[in-house]
C-alpha cells in the first residue's frame, strides 16, 4: 500500500500529467479520497519555486546562445509585452492564472501556469497563491469525477 502512496506522490510531480493523473491512480489503487487529494496537491506543488524561480533564468541564459537564442529572446520578449497589458488588472490575472491552472484540460496544470507567470514576471507570492488555488480546483474536480467513474463502473461491473 506504501508504494500506491509513493508512485500517487511521485506521478503528481510530472509535468502535463500532474494531479490529473495522481488521483485517479490513486482511487484505482484504493487510496481514500482525502489522503489521495492531499498527496497529488503536495506532489503538484512541490516543482512551482523551482519552475518560478528559475524559468526566466533560463531564458535570459539562453538568449544570446546560438541555436536557442533566437527562440529564448521571443519568449522574453512576448512576456514584457504580455506582461505590460496584464499588470493593469492584479486580480484578474490571479483569477485567470487559478482557473487555467484549475481546469483539467491537457496543457493546463501547474506546470504551465507556473511558466507562464514566470515569462510574465508575475509575483512570486502571487502566482504561487494562484497556482495552489488552481491545484485545489483540479484536485477537488479529479476526486469527484474519479469517485464517480469508480461508482459507476463498480455498479456496472459488480
Amino acid at each position: 500500500m506504501i508504494s500506491s502512496y509513493v508512485s500517487t506522490f511521485l506521478i503528481s510531480m510530472v509535468p502535463l500529467i500532474e494531479l490529473r493523473g495522481a488521483i485517479p491512480y490513486a482511487v484505482h489503487a484504493g487510496i481514500p479520497a482525502y489522503q489521495a487529494i492531499i498527496i497529488a496537491v503536495v506532489g503538484n506543488m512541490i516543482p512551482v519555486p523551482f519552475i518560478y524561480l528559475f524559468a526566466r533564468r533560463i531564458l535570459e541564459w539562453g538568449k544570446d546562445k546560438p541555436v536557442i537564442g533566437g527562440f529564448f529572446t521571443w519568449c522574453i520578449k512576448k512576456g514584457e509585452k504580455a506582461s505590460k497589458a496584464l499588470h493593469s488588472d492584479g486580480r484578474g490575472v490571479f483569477i485567470a492564472l487559478a482557473l487555467f491552472v484549475g481546469i483539467p484540460l491537457p496543457g493546463t496544470g501547474a506546470w504551465t501556469g507556473v511558466l507562464g507567470a514566470s515569462f510574465l514576471n508575475l509575483g512570486f507570492k502571487k502566482s504561487t497563491a494562484a497556482v495552489l488555488s488552481g491545484v485545489l480546483l483540479a484536485g477537488a474536480i479529479m476526486t469527484i469525477v474519479s469517485l464517480c467513474f469508480a461508482s459507476a463502473f463498480t455498479a456496472f461491473v459488480g
